[in-house]
């Protein structure tokens, strides 16, 4: 309860952006590297893996078993492998946690048919493993959606979906903590572009990077008001997308594809400007022994 007392509070607090700037003129992009694994054919979501340079996380589109690949970004090459016994329905997102783990969307419903979609938060990095991680039911609170897209806020560690809307997509908050012995209801919280395909929180949690097949959008958080928009690199069929260091990795579907390096706008050091806020939500929820993390 203090947790959400204290993520209500800063959204009163933090200053952010509310226009839309025009878009703006598209960055050049470069290759990062290639994925070597002949078993990564359908990258569908990427994650710089937290407190470990150098290396990114992976997985297939639906119809794969439970795994994701970790990466070494200096080779290509994978690393690790995780997998798990429980076969997903469609993974389609990952998402930072702490240090060492991932957050696994099995969150994909072409047919909009499923009652419920889950999460699970895994252990990643070198060495392959197998492991039986915790499955979090996640419920919509108007009805069934298909979504690729999952974010975890880099301080308070909530999660977020965004639906895969043709038009315009939705943004659901899930509840903070998580539980696994009960569904977990999701909160309407904002609007989305369509047809996003992946999303990443900026490092101080002020603004958002939203991709689609062919375009990156930045929205402030927490107002989720959009700020810029241009046009990405093309790709065979661009999923994946994560922030590290400063620029932004995107990554394809198809067997050996390219993951693409493209800087940041401008605009995004603007929208986290949010930064300093957060840092003081940090220090404020450590001092009354708050968990903000996942």
């Amino acid at each position: 309860m203090e947790a959400r007392r204290l993520g209500a509070g800063v959204l009163v607090a933090v200053p952010f952006l509310l226009g839309a700037a025009a878009g703006t003129s598209p960055p050049g992009g470069s290759t990062a590297f290639r994925f070597t694994d002949t078993e990564i054919v359908e990258s569908s979501g990427l994650v710089a893996l937290p407190g470990a340079p150098g290396l990114v996380v992976t997985t297939n589109d639906s119809g794969d078993s439970g795994r994701v690949f970790t990466v070494d970004v200096s080779t290509g090459s994978t690393v690790g492998v995780t997998s798990w016994g429980n076969e997903p329905v469609d993974v389609e997102a990952l998402a930072p946690a702490d240090p060492g783990h991932v957050w696994v969307a099995d969150i994909g419903d072409n047919r909009a048919a499923r009652r419920s979609v889950e999460v699970l938060r895994v252990p990643v990095g070198r060495g392959d493993r197998q492991v039986a991680p915790t499955t979090y039911e996640l419920v919509y609170p108007d009805g069934a959606r298909d979504a690729e897209a999952l974010l975890r806020h880099p301080v308070t560690g909530q999660l977020f979906v965004v639906t895969k809307g043709v038009f315009a997509g939705t943004v659901y908050a899930a509840p903070v903590p998580l539980r696994a012995d009960q569904p977990n209801r999701l909160v309407e919280v904002g609007e989305a572009p369509g047809i996003v395909t992946d999303a990443t929180f900026l490092p101080g949690g002020g603004g958002v990077v939203l991709r689609t097949y062919s375009q990156a959008h930045l929205a402030a958080f927490p107002s989720w008001e959009p700020v810029s928009s241009w046009e990405l690199p093309a790709q065979d069929q661009g999923e994946g997308i994560t922030l590290a260091g400063r620029q932004l990795l995107l990554s394809s579907e198809g067997a050996r594809s390219e993951v693409l390096a493209v800087a940041l706008p401008p605009e995004a050091r603007a929208t986290d400007l949010a930064g300093p806020a957060w840092i003081a939500l940090r220090m404020l929820a450590t001092v009354r022994g708050v968990p903000l993390s996942g």
